[in-house]
């Protein structure tokens, strides 16, 4: 059964993937170390010129506008230069190439269940809401803001202690730095506790009655269902791994038994039954596969998800959202927030009579004057992103910036400053 279920995963990744990975195999080092140097080369550009690249990417594959076969390693393109579509020598076929369209359909949700940042910690700590049978400490790194955990213990593993009750459908999100020798040195594990053993901290291969494991690895992505006496169900794609020494944004969305990874602004894995029925998550863990190898996580946060859009802004007139993301005082709206962006756009296209109102929040952190105007700034740029990416007329749109005068929750939790820090659409 297990050795069925891998071939068909293959099948599938081939049909689908066989072209992209093709030209990454050739690639080799090469691209590795351009992917790299482009990282480091945005953090230099205009924020206003990487918001439109990195949307743009994300668009392609909503268009399926390739004319030329692009790498998905976080910027390094790999475009002809000589007019022929990346079809080498002088003369060129007259059968059309293979094309396909595909759809960027990540849409978090509109309520945040849980997040965290790590920000209530005190650098060299272990993070007071987890435990482990290892180490581990809060640190900062040189190439992101913020705090990181550093999760340095030895075939440790990481339990946050309070139990999630998890709704059927919902997203976690989360960034992660592996380190120079990263290969699979981490893994994350949605699982349901035993009801009749709970454990605060538990080192089980596979921990409580039933759950799902995530790999995010160097040469690809694991995932493993499992439940008590029963075969595993396992998923496998070798599409965008994650990226040595450099911020990796990863998204799973969880829909009843369906899982789905998204990396890079590209959906990765798709896996219709990858999770046993009648599963109510309620425990999260991350723990180390390889000792040699010690990532750094930041920014985990949990919302429901498939908001209603349409309704909430045409029909309640206000929509709150969390899906257009920003890093840590910039207003630079961030590549993941592509999927919001265009629901947003599809409900104006539709309904070209509404006008809008964007209004940026942030939390209480900082100086108030410096809030105000990052807010501002923020909810200006989502407004040229939805005139230079999706067309609509910037006269329809308004925009307002809040600062920390308007919370929703009190700024005293992760989670509550989590839930301050949004852009909401008004209907005018």
């Amino acid at each position: 059964m297990k050795k069925g279920i891998v071939l068909l995963g293959f099948c599938l990744l081939f049909i689908t993937g066989a072209s992209a990975q093709s030209w990454l195999n050739k690639l080799g080092n090469a691209a590795k170390e351009a992917a790299k140097n482009t990282v480091e080369r945005r953090v230099e550009q205009k924020a206003e010129e990487v918001t439109d690249k990195a949307l743009g990417k994300a668009e392609e594959s909503v268009t399926g506008d390739n004319k030329s076969q692009r790498s998905r390693t976080d910027g390094v393109e790999g475009d002809s230069s000589d007019g022929s579509d990346g079809i080498s020598g002088s003369a060129v076929s007259s059968t059309p190439k293979l094309t396909s369209k595909s759809q960027y359909d990540f849409v978090p949700g509109d309520k945040v269940l849980y997040y965290e940042d790590f920000s209530q910690d005190a650098i060299g700590d272990f993070p007071q809401h987890w435990t482990t049978n290892g180490s581990g400490e809060v640190k900062t790194v040189n190439i992101a803001p913020g705090n990181w955990f550093h999760m340095n213990g030895e075939d440790a593993v990481y339990c946050y202690m309070p139990k999630i009750e998890f709704p059927d459908n919902f997203i976690v999100e989360f960034d992660i730095i592996p380190d120079e020798v990263y290969y699979h040195g981490i893994e994350f594990t949605l699982y349901q506790d035993d009801v009749d053993s709970p454990k605060e901290l538990n080192s089980d291969l596979y921990p409580g009655t039933a759950g799902l494991h995530i790999i995010p690895g160097y040469d690809g992505w694991s995932t493993l269902g499992y439940k008590e006496s029963l075969d595993w169900i396992r998923g496998e794609a070798t599409k965008n791994p994650v990226i040595r020494e450099t911020v990796n944004h990863v998204i799973i969305w969880i829909q009843n038994r369906r899982v789905r990874v998204y990396h890079q602004n590209q959906k990765i894995m798709d896996m219709p039954t990858n999770i046993y029925p009648g599963i109510k998550f309620n425990r999260i863990r991350f723990s180390g596969w390889d000792r040699n190898s010690v990532p750094y996580v930041t920014n985990l946060k949990i919302t429901t998800a498939s908001p209603d859009t349409r309704s909430k802004l045409i029909t309640e007139g206000k929509l709150i959202t969390y899906g257009i993301t920003f890093d840590v005082g910039k207003a630079d709206v961030k590549p993941e927030s592509f999927g919001t962006l265009k629901s947003i756009a599809d409900v104006l296209k539709e309904n070209s009579a509404v006008n809008v109102k964007i209004v940026g929040h942030t939390d209480s952190d900082g100086d108030d004057a410096k809030n105000l105007e990052l807010s501002k700034r923020r909810a200006e740029s989502v407004k040229n992103a939805l005139v230079k990416n999706f067309g609509i007329e910037a006269s329809r749109m308004e925009t307002e910036g809040a600062g920390e005068t308007s919370p929703i929750a009190p700024n005293d939790t992760p989670v509550n400053k989590a839930q301050n820090r949004r852009v909401e659409f008004v209907k005018l």
